[in-house]
């Protein structure tokens, strides 16, 4: 049972969702999952006013940039998709600069994916599909913790035991957060978002037990 909390928070919703076709229905159906948990989720989408009927171009860009770093100020928590991008074994490389981003302005952040490979498979995976090159060991790699095998063009395929580079899942776990995996969307970006809710009210509750104490 989740604990009190001063409803609604602002959640920035982040990840390549922004990209996809029919980015604004995605974005609905998740603002609407935030709901059933209390949150107020935020898309990009909803502080870039400014851009609308812009054409496509360098200023553009840069006002979306400062709308979406305004908007990750004024949300108190974010949750994050980390799925590849484009069909590699990465993500969205803007998506993990706001996971930073929030990470330097110390807020929640919980994240969630549908493909729990670790990172060194998806970068074979890639590496199949697209050269139908395997990655190999690489020698003297004991002296690497950060992994043990490398692609064809002699670049390690580190992360090892991660989903995505280190940093990425890193700093959404020293917000206290987790990635939640599952096959279906809807059904990982929920886990990540009763996740994020819970920790909201346990830290609200902390708050207000901690303002009575100073009261007493």
């Amino acid at each position: 049972m989740m604990n009190s909390i001063d409803f609604p928070k602002r959640i920035y919703l982040a990840g390549d969702l922004v990209f996809r076709p029919n980015a604004l229905k995605i974005f609905s159906r998740l603002k609407a999952i935030c709901t059933e948990y209390g949150l107020d989720g935020v898309a990009p989408f909803d502080g870039q006013d400014a851009v609308r009927g812009l054409p496509p171009g360098r200023e553009t860009i840069m006002t979306i940039v400062r709308a979406d770093r305004d908007l990750m100020d004024r949300c108190d928590a974010g949750l994050f998709c980390i799925d590849p991008f484009r069909r590699s074994a990465d993500m969205d490389p803007g998506t993990a600069v706001e996971i930073g981003y929030m990470h330097g302005l110390r807020k929640k952040m919980e994240g969630y994916t549908v493909d729990g490979r670790n990172y060194p498979e998806k970068v074979e995976d890639y590496w199949l599909k697209a050269w139908r090159q395997p990655l190999t060991q690489r020698s003297g790699a004991q002296e690497l913790a950060s992994g043990s095998q490398e692609d064809p063009d002699g670049m390690l395929a580190h992360s090892e035991g991660l989903l995505q580079n280190g940093m990425v899942e890193g700093f959404i776990e020293f917000s206290g957060g987790r990635v939640a995996v599952h096959e279906n969307f809807e059904t990982a970006f929920r886990i990540a978002a009763e996740r994020l809710a819970m920790r909201l009210a346990d830290a609200s509750d902390d708050e207000k037990a901690g303002q009575q104490q100073t009261n007493i």
